[in-house]
């Protein structure tokens, strides 16, 4: 009996000891971290819009025109593509979109952005952009930071007829209106 015993606490003991039992295989911090942003027009107010992204940092390197050609489309960030989802319908650059979840892509610009709004979801980067599901896109300026951002940024800013989405890094805002 004292036999058995030793046993079955032994056993018990290299199960409940054993690392590849107890540890879990759960992934590092990402480099890019994700991120949300929501848009509310009051505080307790129902969200109109809310984005999803990751938050690469800017680690030194230079990143418009470089490390981000001008000219190409970028899936805003790293990592899986930007996505926004809006509660309600809204409009952009005149085109009405139904309230639903896109993926927001740019083309960077020395002085302007295109920022096109996409009906593919649940995409990696901008490999698989394709210009046909585009749903709406604007032009805008390019304006100056009044000092560096170290990692990509989008937030949400009231304006007349709707919000604005502020995307930021480097040394470079873009303000997209939406209008609601």
């Amino acid at each position: 009996m004292n036999k058995l015993l030793t046993i079955t606490l032994l056993l018990a003991a290299a199960v409940a000891f054993s690392p590849e039992l107890n540890a879990q295989d759960f992934a590092g911090l990402d480099k890019s971290p994700l991120d949300l942003a929501y848009y509310r027009p009051s505080r307790g107010a129902q969200p109109v819009m809310r984005v999803l992204y990751s938050r690469p940092q800017m680690n030194g390197r230079e990143i418009f025109g470089e490390m981000i050609p001008y000219g190409k489309v970028w899936r805003l960030g790293a990592n899986e593509s930007t996505e926004i989802q809006f509660f309600q319908d809204v409009a952009i650059n005149g085109t009405k979109v139904k309230a639903g979840r896109y993926t927001v892509y740019a083309t960077p610009g020395e002085k302007e952005w295109e920022v096109i709004f996409s009906s593919d979801v649940d995409t990696w980067g901008a490999y698989a952009y394709k210009a046909e599901n585009n749903v709406a896109s604007i032009t805008v300026p390019v304006e100056a930071s009044e000092k560096a951002i170290e990692a990509f940024s989008i937030t949400f800013g009231k304006a007349d007829n709707g919000a604005h989405m502020v995307m930021g890094w480097e040394n470079t805002l873009v303000r997209v209106p939406i209008e609601f």
